[in-house]
């Protein structure tokens, strides 16, 4: 009974699970949290794990743990991976921002993938309920990307968002609150940094770690072709050697690995307005693309996508916090999306 009213006075969370980033923010105030979806989990011989660290302390350990330690991430592509570390982050995060009181048991409300599958859905409200809510709702993560962006989601038009998040980048178009037609390419960011990762291996014979892999892309990642080849150095292993070696990489380079996922992307545009109805596929063609997600940083992404799909495209203000503002919008106002639940 006590635990039941003194819920009642905790502040409801708008949660943003993201596979690179879990955003956390409070009903009544800006973002409070944004953290790398990183958990470091040390394991004994009796094989009993104790976590040590997470976010931004656990992020830096990635690719550089011993035998008995592992920087773990619990989300894949916006999916429960490991229940227990998942349960543990949003424990935290709730805690951080409530304070350490066990009687603390916010509503939440919570992004999901379109294309979750049930047991996907039901691990993620378990999570959240094991973290201590009182109350979960789930909203499709490209209806919250839509509000977050601004978008009329709720006339009776078609808008085509493009979210490009860590682990996947899901294509919707979305009209009268609801997804019309929607596809899902795999990889997202953290895909882009793999195709660098394997860039280096077989153009230069360099193994190097995902986190420089990252640095590349952000330095000088670009879409399109790169008009000027700026350069960075990247350091590794040698895969023939086994010694540790630099090497002059150019966004030329970056470019070239690059661009399968850049493809990918605009062919799941193409298929998806193919699949819409003909009056919605006229409405895209007028309205055009809102890109959102931290993956729609990447360098002239509006700009290549203009060039393989022939539509209009911008780039949402503030990408990576569309999906976590139109959580907290859904928090704000439930009316907003009547099918949360």
């Amino acid at each position: 009974m006590l635990a039941s009213v003194l819920g009642l006075f905790s502040q409801d969370l708008a949660v943003d699970l993201g596979t690179s980033n879990t955003r956390v923010q409070l009903r009544t105030s800006p973002l409070v949290a944004d953290e790398p979806t990183v958990v470091a989990v040390h394991t004994d011989r009796a094989g009993r794990r104790r976590i040590t660290a997470f976010g931004s302390e656990a992020r830096p350990m990635l690719g550089r743990t011993p035998d008995d330690l592992s920087a773990i991430q619990p989300i894949r592509a916006g999916r429960v991976v490991d229940f227990e570390v998942t349960e543990a982050l949003l424990l935290h995060l709730v805690r951080r921002i409530h304070g350490r009181s066990a009687w603390i048991r916010p509503r939440m409300v919570v992004a999901v993938p379109h294309h979750a599958s049930d047991m996907e859905v039901r691990a993620v409200r378990d999570s959240c309920e094991s973290a201590g809510a009182r109350e979960v709702r789930l909203v499709p993560r490209p209806i919250a990307a839509g509000l977050g962006a601004g978008l009329p989601i709720h006339e009776p038009s078609g808008t085509l968002v493009v979210d490009v998040g860590g682990g996947a980048t899901e294509v919707s178009i979305l009209s009268l609150s609801g997804v019309v037609a929607s596809a899902v390419v795999p990889g997202g960011g953290e895909g882009m940094d793999e195709a660098i990762v394997s860039m280096l291996e077989e153009d230069r014979s360099l193994l190097v770690g995902r986190p420089s892999a990252e640095r590349l892309k952000i330095e000088l990642g670009t879409a399109a072709f790169p008009e000027t080849d700026r350069t960075a150095t990247v350091k590794g292993r040698c895969r023939v050697a086994g010694i540790p070696r630099s090497e002059l990489i150019s966004a030329r380079d970056v470019h070239r690995a690059l661009r399968p996922h850049v493809d990918a992307i605009a062919e799941a545009v193409r298929r998806v307005v193919d699949a819409a109805p003909p009056e919605i596929g006229a409405d895209i063609v007028d309205q055009g693309v809102v890109l959102t997600g931290g993956g729609a940083k990447l360098r002239d992404l509006d700009r290549a996508l203009r060039e393989r799909t022939g539509l209009p495209v911008v780039c949402a203000e503030a990408p990576e916090h569309a999906v976590i503002t139109g959580v907290w919008r859904v928090l704000e106002d439930p009316d907003l999306y009547r099918a949360a639940s």
